[in-house]
């Protein structure tokens, strides 16, 4: 007697394996910061000070914003020169006075006095630069002190633009680094997770 063969047992139907999970092929960089518009060009009338959106120029020596925390503007008034003005109108003056002295030399020595007060108390204009981590420098620019102080303040006003670009730049990269560490931590896990068993 012979046993007849069985028939072909049916096979589950194939089903889809899950796709293994590999490393993007592309990794995004960090977002691109968006900068503003360049600035001009602003120069003082001397040409003595020239300021760009990246950098500042006093008397030929070259500073970066970023290493800048600000500048300082004081008139400085010229001591010993009003000093020697003061004491010269005085002592003509009290020469004059007392009728040591004839009319002709006193009337020079007021106005050399005079003169030397005039020109101690135009003085000069003092810029201190303050630098992060380093002796602040100083420079002495001639003239009257409106024209320096608008300078100043857009020198001032473009130092904070550039060091809130310089931070938003460097915390977009913080963020972004954080993402890919936190991508990687996940695919390692996954990876764990996956790993046949001993």
């Amino acid at each position: 007697m012979t046993i007849p063969p069985l028939p072909p047992a049916e096979l589950p139907p194939d089903r889809p394996t899950p796709p293994e999970p590999t490393a993007p092929l592309w990794v995004p960089g960090p977002p691109p910061v968006a900068t503003a518009a360049p600035l001009p060009t602003l120069r003082s009338e001397d040409g003595r000070l020239v300021l760009t959106g990246e950098r500042l120029e006093v008397q030929g020596q070259v500073f970066s914003l970023l290493e800048l925390e600000g500048v300082e503007l004081t008139p400085v008034r010229w001591l010993l020169w009003l000093l020697l003005g003061g004491f010269t109108l005085a002592g003509f003056l009290l020469g004059f006075l007392q009728n040591w002295l004839r009319t002709s030399p006193a009337m020079l020595g007021i106005t050399a006095g005079a003169l030397l007060l005039a020109y101690g108390s135009r003085g000069t204009n003092r810029l201190r630069l303050f630098r992060l981590g380093r002796e602040a420098v100083f420079f002495s620019l001639p003239g009257s002190p409106e024209p320096w102080y608008k300078l100043t303040a857009e020198v001032n006003r473009r130092i904070r633009q550039r060091h809130d670009e310089a931070a938003a730049a460097a915390a977009a990269l913080l963020a972004w680094q954080a993402e890919q560490d936190a991508f990687q931590q996940a695919q390692a896990a996954a990876a764990a997770d996956e790993s046949p068993l001993p």
